[in-house]
C-alpha cells in the first residue's frame, strides 16, 4: 500500500471515530412535577409557600377559606333536624296506632266493632310502619351528608405530596382558587433527568441503556448517565429527535431542573 493510500485509510478512521464522538447540550428536568390544584372553589386564605421554597412531604402549601363548607354544614345539620323530628312524629303516630289496632283487635273478636273498621286500622298501622322506615332512611342519608360535608374540611388545606421544590407560585392570599386551574407547582428533586436533542443522523449510534458522560458545568459536576429514553417523534422544523438520560446525583443536593449539562457520548 503506498503512502497515499495509507494516508487515506487514516483519514477515514479518524473521520469514523470523530462521527462515532457525539457531544450535546441539554438540560435538567424533574420528572416528577406535579401542578397542585384545590378540588373546592374558594379565596386563598393563607398561602405558605413562596417560589424557591424546599419542601417536605405533607407540609402546607397553601389554605382556602371554608365559608361554603360551613354554610352547608349547617343546611344539612337544618336537614338532619327535620328528618329527625319527621322520624319522631311517624314512630309516635305508629305506636298511638299499634295501640289502637290491639284494642280494635280484642273488640273485633267480640264483635264489638266491624271488619271493615279493623282492617282499615291495619292499612293504617301498615302504612305508618312504610313511614318510619322511610323516615329512619332520610335522617340515615342525612347524616351521611354531613360526613361528606365534614370530609370536604380535610381538602382545604393542600398538602405537599412528596419532597421537592416550588418552581412556580399562581395565586396569592387573597386571590380566588378555582379547581382545575393550578396554583402551585411542585417539582420533585429526587426524581431529576436530563433532556437533549440529537439528530435524526446521530440515532445510529445510541442505544437504549448506552452509558454517557455527563457534565454540569455551572456547578463542576461530572458523572456518568445512561440513555433511558428515545423519544421517536422528530421535530419535522429541526430533524431532531429527544433523548432522556437518568444520572446519579445523589452526592450532589446542590442539582436543580434547568441546569444546562453537557453530554459526550462515545
Amino acid at each position: 500500500m503506498n503512502r497515499l493510500a495509507k494516508l487515506s485509510v487514516l483519514v477515514l478512521m479518524l473521520t469514523f471515530v470523530h462521527a462515532a464522538e457525539i457531544n450535546l447540550s441539554g438540560s435538567v428536568v424533574s420528572d416528577n412535577q406535579k401542578m397542585l390544584t384545590s378540588r373546592y372553589m374558594g379565596y386563598v386564605k393563607n398561602m405558605a409557600v413562596s417560589e424557591g421554597d424546599i419542601v417536605k412531604k405533607g407540609q402546607l402549601l397553601y389554605e382556602i377559606d371554608s365559608k361554603e363548607i360551613e354554610s352547608a354544614e349547617r343546611q344539612v345539620d337544618l336537614a338532619i333536624s327535620q328528618a329527625r323530628l319527621s322520624l319522631q312524629m311517624n314512630k309516635n303516630q305508629y305506636n298511638n296506632v299499634l295501640t289502637n289496632l290491639a284494642r280494635h283487635e280484642r273488640l273485633y273478636k267480640k264483635k264489638m266493632v266491624s271488619k271493615y273498621e279493623y282492617e282499615m286500622l291495619q292499612l293504617t298501622a301498615k302504612n305508618l310502619e312504610d313511614m318510619v322506615k322511610i323516615a329512619e332512611e332520610q335522617v340515615k342519608q342525612a347524616l351521611a351528608k354531613k360526613e361528606e360535608v365534614l370530609n370536604q374540611y380535610n381538602y382545604l388545606k393542600i398538602l405537599a405530596p412528596n419532597d421537592g421544590v416550588i418552581v412556580e407560585k399562581r395565586l396569592n392570599e387573597g386571590e380566588m382558587a378555582i379547581p382545575g386551574m393550578p396554583a402551585v407547582v411542585l417539582t420533585d428533586l429526587s426524581k431529576l433527568t436530563i433532556v437533549a436533542e440529537m439528530s435524526e443522523t446521530q440515532l445510529k449510534y445510541i442505544n437504549l441503556g448506552k452509558k454517557v458522560d455527563i457534565e454540569i458545568p455551572s456547578i463542576g459536576f461530572k458523572t456518568v448517565g445512561k440513555i433511558t429514553s428515545i423519544i421517536p417523534s422528530s421535530n419535522p422544523m429541526t430533524h431532531k429527535f429527544k433523548i432522556k438520560m437518568d444520572f446519579d446525583h445523589s452526592e450532589r443536593s446542590s442539582v436543580y431542573p434547568g441546569m444546562y449539562t453537557k453530554i459526550h457520548i462515545k
